[in-house]
């Protein structure tokens, strides 16, 4: 049946398809919307529109065009009532006077916007500790809001403690924001059962998965992830896995140029010039003092490089939660943050290297992600000890058994307990490796940095029971 009420996206394709005299093949309608999403959202939402029988198709293949359906404005239904439509997101995200400025100049038609290319000056002027992307006041506030009671304790205890939710909250909230249609529960069935949402594209959920395992990196290696060159490639490694149209730029520096669909900004284009930058980039972050200040200039500069081909915004957001992570501070989950505002902030500092709307999104996600965690971490249970002092050892063992296949599970555990486990801890221990063993399933992998392949490899040996024996 065709869908009774249209998202806010939909409704935008076909005003713009109102608008255009004849058929418009892809290129042509996303140069029409004021924040186009990524070109796989727009085909994602053509083809739902079709389906629907709202738009037509004509044509094939490169030669595809699309066009209203003959009913398409007669009782077209209301667009589906998000947070603040027919309002604007500054209803309810407090925006500064700056803030509407960008709002106002981003809003233009493409054709009405100056062509921009990468200013190099407006990272080159930042000067750490002496320049400041946030007020003291604004900075004094968000450490207020953000404050937890890990704040003595070892790097990512906090992060630890409201995992679980953490790993839900963040992979649903940054993938929608790159135009992801899994719902909240969706995504939960799918990191915690492994169960994929019917009739969505199998990307929306590697998309998923991919940011659980960014985040169980961050929280796992808190104490050894910094702004380094090792990290980030490692964050767009994992977040771009089985996504990147060439699987070898996967957690590799840009070597090609890129375009931003519905901006006139141009990105570097030159290979060691990207490299400069985005190494510059880190080595300011890494000796900005306050976390705040650290994770807002990751924000604003590394989205404006594009250091790779694809995943930039999506690194950044792990990349602001690396200071806030490492601090026990609550973190940033975008929770809530309208795509539509998320955009307009980004082509302010890609268009005219202002930041002051993207300031405004940053406070307004945070106070509310710390509000919700506020609330969140009265409700948790406090996470078991045992698997919270030896995360790193039950990772650890767990990936070793299955990567290599080993059948005598049990002597593997035992041995491995005496020779890294306190004594008294021992016995509870390796009935937690057991536990996890049994009940290991896709949706977990990457916890343990296990991939696929291994998994059905190791199940597949399993159940062979070379010894006779299933496993512990």
């Amino acid at each position: 049946m065709p869908p009774t009420r249209l998202t806010p996206q939909q409704e935008e394709i076909l005003e713009a398809l109102a608008r255009k005299p004849r058929e418009a093949d892809i290129g042509q309608i996303i140069d029409s919307l004021a924040a186009p999403p990524h070109r796989r959202t727009v085909q994602r939402r053509l083809a739902e529109l079709v389906a629907g029988k709202h738009v037509q198709v004509v044509g094939k293949g490169k030669a595809r065009l699309y066009k209203l359906a003959p009913s398409a404005n007669r009782g077209r239904p209301p667009a589906a009532a998000a947070p603040g439509a027919g309002k604007g997101y500054d209803a309810y995200i407090p925006v500064s006077a700056a803030g509407r400025e960008i709002i106002a100049y981003v809003r233009q038609p493409r054709a009405g916007r100056l062509p921009a290319g990468y200013e190099r000056n407006f990272l080159a002027s930042y000067i750490p500790n002496q320049t400041a992307y946030l007020s003291e006041s604004l900075r004094a506030h968000l450490h207020h809001v953000g404050i937890t009671d890990g704040r003595a304790r070892p790097a990512g205890t906090y992060g630890r403690a409201i995992f679980n939710r953490l790993l839900i909250d963040f992979s649903w909230s940054s993938s929608r924001l790159e135009g992801n249609t899994y719902s909240r529960l969706d995504t939960e069935r799918l990191i915690e059962f492994g169960q994929y949402a019917e009739g969505k594209d199998a990307q929306e959920a590697q998309m998923i998965l991919n940011h659980k395992g960014a985040i169980e990196l961050l929280v796992d290696e808190a104490d050894g992830i910094g702004f380094d060159p090792y990290t980030f490639l490692g964050l767009h490694g994992l977040l771009s896995e089985n996504l990147m149209p060439d699987p070898e730029a996967s957690g590799r520096l840009r070597r090609r140029p890129v375009h931003i669909g519905g901006s006139v900004y141009m990105p570097l284009a030159v290979p060691q010039l990207i490299e400069e930058c985005f190494r510059e980039i880190l080595h300011k972050a890494a000796a900005i003092i306050d976390p705040f200040e650290q994770a807002f200039f990751v924000m604003v500069h590394l989205p404006y490089l594009q250091p790779f081909e694809d995943v930039n915004k999506r690194v950044s957001r792990l990349g602001a939660n690396i200071p806030l992570i490492k601090h026990n501070l609550c973190p940033l989950t975008f929770l809530d943050v309208p795509e539509r505002a998320y955009i307009d902030a980004l082509l302010g500092v890609y268009e005219m290297n202002r930041y002051e709307l993207l300031r405004d999104v940053f406070a307004w996600a945070y106070e509310r992600s710390a509000n919700e965690y506020s609330a969140v971490r009265k409700s948790l249970a406090d996470p078991d000890p045992l698997r919270l002092r030896y995360r790193k050892e039950l990772c650890e063992l767990v990936g070793d058994i299955v990567r290599n296949r080993r059948l005598n599970a049990a002597e593997v555990i035992a041995r491995y307990a005496d020779e890294h486990i306190d004594g008294k801890n021992r016995d509870a221990f390796v009935e937690v490796v057991k536990e996890e063993l049994k009940r290991l399933h896709e949706g977990v992998l990457a916890r343990y940095r296990i991939r696929a392949s291994e998994f059905a490899a190791w199940l597949i040996t399993r159940r062979a029971g070379q010894n006779g024996r299933p496993g512990p």
